[in-house]
């Protein structure tokens, strides 16, 4: 990633400050760029919360939620985003697609622009495949999670929360712990924060670890509790058991004993650090109870976090076809 661009996304005007025509992933954006949707996405955090009069800035428009893998807070984040705008929202089922009749994926990427959809958000198990289907559709495509690639929503709106909660992201320290490598939330946050220029630090198991992960920018710990030594933010991360084959570590019980953050565990961050988890959470294994729910917890502002990152990602990458005076 090319990280060497700091000017606030002020000093850049109309569609410059975005040039991108997808939102495939974070890797690739400039730091003023991801600084800008997080600036545009604070205005409908506000408009949400007061339920200000409805904008249909997308009125007009088709969005296509195309979702290969299943989800449940995704798909409606982004189907509540879309109808806030005005926009017309299908829901592709998966289960009934051509998909599952041995459609590949270049076909489905065909049928979908034959529709004529205005925007497609795509989740798909295999990563690299929303880039694919980018490059064969005529409208904006956003990444609504591809294998263990990347999650750049996820990745926005965790962004979004620290910097609201914490003042800024960067010099924050940020302990990221769990299944670092199936994990496309922890690639995208990784790619996110170390360009907004927060210390990250990555907790796994060997197992768990990607092979060079410091080339990230990041710093590898085995120890959990050597990680959380000044950390402003810990974020824990949900084990993947859909995408291993084969035993990464020798039980859940195990596991929760040398990476589950308990109360007694977070005393070693800084006071009053913040909790975060991309859900959906397995108590008792990655995260306790008391810890998820507890004052130090922003688990549910990140789903609030959520929708208004996904408004604003729909509303810039549709600015070009809408002839938005600056972007056309």
């Amino acid at each position: 990633m090319q990280s060497s661009d700091h000017r606030p996304a002020a000093l850049i005007s109309g569609g410059a400050v975005f040039p991108h025509g997808h939102l495939t992933g974070i890797d690739g954006l400039q730091p003023h760029e991801i600084a800008f949707l997080l600036d545009e996405a604070e205005q409908w955090i506000e408009a949400n919360r007061n339920r200000a009069k409805p904008d249909k800035r997308l009125a007009g428009l088709t969005l296509i939620n195309a979702f290969f893998e299943n989800s449940t807070r995704t798909l409606l984040s982004f189907e509540i985003a879309g109808k806030r705008l005005g926009a017309d929202v299908v829901n592709m089922a998966v289960a009934q697609s051509s998909v599952k009749k041995g459609e590949t994926l270049i076909d489905t990427a065909q049928t979908l622009n034959a529709m004529r959809a205005d925007m497609i958000v795509i989740r798909h198990a295999s990563s690299g495949a929303v880039r694919l289907i980018a490059d064969k559709v005529d409208c904006p495509v956003l990444n609504a999670g591809d294998g263990s690639h990347e999650h750049p929503t996820q990745a926005l709106l965790d962004a979004l929360t620290i910097r609201r909660r914490r003042g800024s992201i960067a010099g924050q320290r940020v302990v990221i712990c769990g299944d670092i490598l199936h994990s496309r939330v922890a690639r995208s946050n990784i790619l996110a924060l170390t360009a907004l220029a927060a210390e990250v630090r990555v907790v796994a198991p060997a197992t768990l670890m990607p092979a060079a992960i410091e080339r990230m920018g990041v710093t590898p710990y085995a120890d959990f509790d050597a990680a959380l030594d000044g950390a402003d933010v810990v974020m824990m991360l949900r084990l993947q058991n859909e995408r291993m084959s084969g035993a990464f570590i020798p039980s859940t019980r195990e596991f929760h004993l040398r990476y589950g953050l308990t109360t007694e565990r977070l005393e070693r961050a800084k006071p009053g650090a913040l909790v975060m988890h991309p859900g959906p959470m397995n108590r008792g294994v990655e995260i306790d109870s008391n810890v998820a729910d507890g004052v130090q917890s922003a688990i549910t502002e990140q789903v609030e976090m959520g929708v208004a990152v996904r408004m604003a990602c729909l509303d810039v990458l549709t600015r070009r076809a809408r002839g938005v005076e600056g972007w056309a």
